[in-house]
Order: C-alpha cells, then structure tokens, then sequence
C-alpha cells in the first residue's frame, strides 16, 4: 500500500489569499501544507517537477461555492507520480493513485472552504502539469502565488489534552523568525555539547523557539537550552501515546517551533507512539520550513532515512552481530524525517564507548552500498546543513563509514558470519568536515574489515 501523509493542520490565514494572482507553476519550498504554493485557479494549468523521491508538492485552492473538483495531473512519462486531495482538516478526500497517465479524479459537491493539493512520486521522478477545474468567483489579481499566509500564522495556542505532560520556560506566544537552509544536529549521547547549541543553533534560529520531545523524563532541558540558544521559549513535552501524538496542541507547539530537539530514551518507543501521526508530520514541517531537527542518543537515532529499531529485543552487540549476519537483535525501519542530506543515511550513538563499529559495518551491508553509517561518540556532536556539509563539535569523534567499489561484501548471508573488506571509515574530531551530499572530507579514510570467524574480527585490530 502506498504511504501518504496525512494532513491534519488548519491554516488560519487561506482566506486572504484569494486576493492573490492564480499561480501557474510550482515555487519551492512547497513541501508541507503550512508553505502549499496558491491559489490554484481553475482551468489553470500549473507546472511543476518532482525532483527526488523525497520530494512532495502541496498547492492550495479556494472553493467559492459549492462544486465539483476534478483533477488532472499528467507527467513525464518515466515517472509515476500520485496525488491527494484534502480539506482544510481530516484526511484524504480523492486521490490519484493508479499507473496512469494522467492521473485523474474528482470530489463530488465540495463545500465551499480551502482545499489542499499534495502531489508526489510512486516511482521516478521529472516535470508534471497539474490542473483543477471547479466553479470559482473571481480572484482579483495583483500579486504572486506563493503560500497560504505568513509562515509565522500559527494561530493561538490550543489548550492541551489530559494526560499532557509539558513545561514551558519563556514567552508562552512564539516568536516569527525568518528561517534559511534547514539543518539536522546528530548527538552521541552522554554529556550534551554546549558548542553545539551556542555556536550553531543558536545563530540558526535566530531567537526562536524551541520544543524538546521525550516518552518520559523531565524538564532537564528547558533552562539550559534557554540559556544556551537564547531561546524565545523552550518547551518540553512528554507524548507518549499516540493519541497525545495526533493532538491538536502538539502539532501547534511542534510547527511554531524553529528547533525541536529528540531527547535520548528509546527510539523504537519513539516510532511506535509517533510514526504516522501528527507529531511526525510538524516534525517534518520544522526541516521544510528551514528549522533545525535534532536529537541525542535515542533522539539521534531517529534522523536517519534508515533507523536502528530493535522494539522489544536486546539491543545489537557487535561481538554477537558479526556472528550472524541476521542476528535476531537486528532490525532497521525507515522514514521518520525525509531530508536530502541524510538520504541513505543510518545513524548510531555511543559509539567508541560501546564499540559499536561491528554493528555499524553489518547495518551498512545490510543497506544499500551507498549508504553511509554515521556513528557519533559520547560527549560529540556533528552539525549538518541543507547542502550535506556536516561538522563535527565536542570531545570524541564521529565515524563516518561508505563503500566503494574496492569494498568487498565477501559474506552477507543469514546464519553465516559476516565477512567484509575494504570499507572505508572516516574518523572526524572536533572543526573536521564530512559532505554527505558528495562525499568528500577534510580527513582521509583508512579500510576496515570485520570477519565474524574469529575472536579478534576487526582489520585492523583497533578500527577505531
């Protein structure tokens, strides 16, 4: 079954974009609702282009009266793109979502009221036209389609649901800050790095607002975030459920926010209370907006396209992984947070601490070869931009593991041991630069190999 995204937000300002000229082709970024490019006119064909399989475009329509809304989206033909109409609240009301071309397909008697286009890849990727017809009053002109209102029109704050655990230090009415490029900050666990917080968060969110989320804990960050990222608020909420996850005021505190940090606990508890909810969608909606997503440890494992998930056995070790390449404490789950940078991306934390790297080296062969394993040391932090520069902060290292085509997957089946050659690690400290988008680094790599036949299975003997 195809996954789609959910929209569940009401944007409080669409009525004032009727006054706006019909748009006629895709402006990024229009990946969330919250940024949806509009009005879309009737009979006005829009174009646009997918551009990775990542990638979702959301437009915006206004119903004037009560009508039919039939759409029609035709692309380039090695693609198979799909797409899904909402209301301003609630789930999908039609959709295309077949291997033809065009995909077609209508609402019967829609009610007068904002609705929501999102159109994304099944397979492939290139340019498309979108066209809805539907019966419409004059829109006026002047101006430039471009969005439903100001980013910073979140509207007031919900009241929170029972059984909420929140604390928030600082203004309770979120601040409108002008965001750039969105980054991702990964932490290894243990002490949390000050530099991280003071020298790159910090001048990214410019004064804004900050959510820290948890399935259990207190309110440890919100003063020391406060003083940290001179922060307009810092909230910390406790969503352990999914009922919690799909609130209304969860969604708000999380979209109003320009930093939202994932403390360290469990990430297999993370995805079961917040995968496919609301919480997960204005997560998403903070990186699209040019926010900062963060996490430490448990938080840190989750940012990855890939994710380490044990949910319910003992967690991998690699004295016991690289024994069995399918190994009963191995198990990777996907797409929390979509974002270029950390595409084919699997993350792992306390990493020198914990030897770690066996377990890294058998979730990376368990992925594609170009994925990259990205393991972060206690009391470390690596900083990663939009454009994949990343950035290392604080005591240890950070590893950076990828194959190549000297990189020998030698012996990758279930019950055998694992046999691997010549994969290249990059070892980073403190101001050393990684690009993930190009793969290219101000350190060189050294080759390591890991045989599950022997007691000392490492080439070379230390790896690290």
């Amino acid at each position: 079954m195809k996954k789609t995204l959910i929209c569940l937000v009401t944007l409080m300002c669409c009525s004032a974009a009727s006054a706006l000229a019909c748009i006629t082709e895709e402006s990024e970024p229009n990946d969330t609702e919250v940024n949806a490019n509009g009005p879309v006119c009737s009979d006005t064909p829009v174009s646009g282009s997918i551009r990775n399989r990542h990638d979702v475009d959301w437009f915006y329509l206004n119903l004037e009266e009560e009508s039919d809304i039939q759409v029609n989206l035709s692309h380039a033909s090695n693609a198979d793109l799909d797409w899904f109409l909402y209301g301003d609240t609630g789930g999908v009301l039609a959709s295309g979502e077949t291997s033809n071309n065009p995909e077609t397909g209508s609402l019967e008697d829609a009610a007068p009221g904002t609705y929501f286009i999102r159109v994304e890849p099944w397979s492939g990727r290139g340019d498309y036209e979108l066209t809805v017809t539907f019966a419409e009053a004059d829109n006026g002109g002047g101006g430039n389609g471009g969005g439903s209102g100001s980013a910073c029109d979140y509207g007031d704050r919900p009241n929170a649901p029972s059984g909420l655990t929140q604390w928030l230090t600082g203004s309770p009415t979120p601040t409108c800050v002008d965001l750039n490029d969105p980054a991702a900050l990964l932490m290894g666990g243990g002490a949390d790095v000050d530099d991280a917080f003071s020298q790159r968060v910090a001048p990214h969110i410019q004064g804004g607002d900050v959510v820290v989320l948890r399935t259990s804990g207190t309110d440890g960050y919100n003063d020391y975030l406060m003083n940290l990222t001179q922060a307009n608020s810092v909230e910390t909420l406790v969503v352990d459920t999914r009922s919690l996850a799909d609130s209304d005021y969860v969604d708000w505190a999380i979209r109003s926010a320009e930093f939202v940090f994932i403390a360290g606990g469990d990430q297999s508890d993370y995805l079961n209370q917040w995968l496919n909810t609301r919480l997960q969608d204005a997560v998403q909606s903070v990186w699209d907006k040019g926010g900062i997503v963060g996490g430490t440890s448990a938080g840190n494992a989750v940012l990855g396209e890939f994710i380490y998930d044990p949910d319910g056995v003992p967690g991998a070790v690699s004295d016991e992984v690289v024994e069995d390449f399918c190994h009963n404490t191995i198990n990777i789950s996907e797409d929390f947070l979509i974002t270029d940078p950390l595409y084919n991306v699997i993350t792992d934390t306390h990493f020198y601490e914990r030897d770690r790297m066996g377990r890294l080296m058998v979730f990376q062969a368990h992925l594609f070869t170009s994925t990259r394993g990205i393991g972060v040391s206690e009391e470390t932090s690596l900083f990663v931009s939009a454009s994949g520069e990343a950035v290392v902060d604080g005591r240890y290292e950070v590893y950076i593991l990828r194959g190549d085509g000297q990189t020998d997957y030698v012996q990758t089946a279930c019950g055998e041991p694992v046999i691997i050659e010549d994969l290249l690690r990059y070892r980073l400290l403190s101001g050393d630069i990684y690009n993930l988008d190009n793969d290219t680094s101000s350190v060189s790599p050294i080759r390591i190999g890991v045989d599950g036949r022997f007691s000392d299975y490492y080439t070379p003997a230390d790896p690290y």
